[in-house]
């Protein structure tokens, strides 16, 4: 048995969003989440990083195909939020505050069930180059 090998894709897509809890006063919300309480909203370019681990193939030396992980990627991630409001256009965000740490875990659920079992797949999210979140997975 080999040992475990980590395989990265990565990902872009623009969206908006605001940080805020709608039964909270803008003061409340202001104070909490200071200028990302904003009520008109302001956006992102994010960058998503996914790894998926587990064992090689010892037929074809692969982990998984790029190609089909690619294509899940850009259909459930990059297609599903690139240009939107997360806030009004994204039902996963109806009931959640679209945090980068939040965004980052409503990733890792969208692409788990796609995934094949026997690999872990871990979620990496940069809102910014100095604000990025991780989800490794359970």
């Amino acid at each position: 048995m080999t040992h475990p090998v980590s395989l990265y894709r990565m990902g872009h897509f623009n969206a908006a969003h605001q940080l805020a809890i709608p039964s909270w006063s803008m003061e409340k919300n202001l104070e909490t989440f200071g200028k990302c309480a904003n009520p008109n909203f302001h956006g992102h370019n994010y960058e998503v990083e996914v790894r998926v681990t587990g064992h090689l193939d010892p037929e074809t030396g692969i982990l998984i195909n790029l190609k089909d992980l690619k294509e899940i990627l850009e259909r459930e991630v990059e297609d599903r939020f690139d240009h939107k409001n997360l806030n009004l256009d994204c039902p996963e965000f109806s009931a959640i505050v679209p945090t980068v740490e939040n965004i980052c875990i409503v990733i890792y659920e969208i692409m788990r069930p796609l995934i094949p079992a026997h690999l872990d797949l871990g979620i990496k999210l940069y809102e910014t180059p100095r604000n990025f979140a991780e989800y490794p997975g359970r």
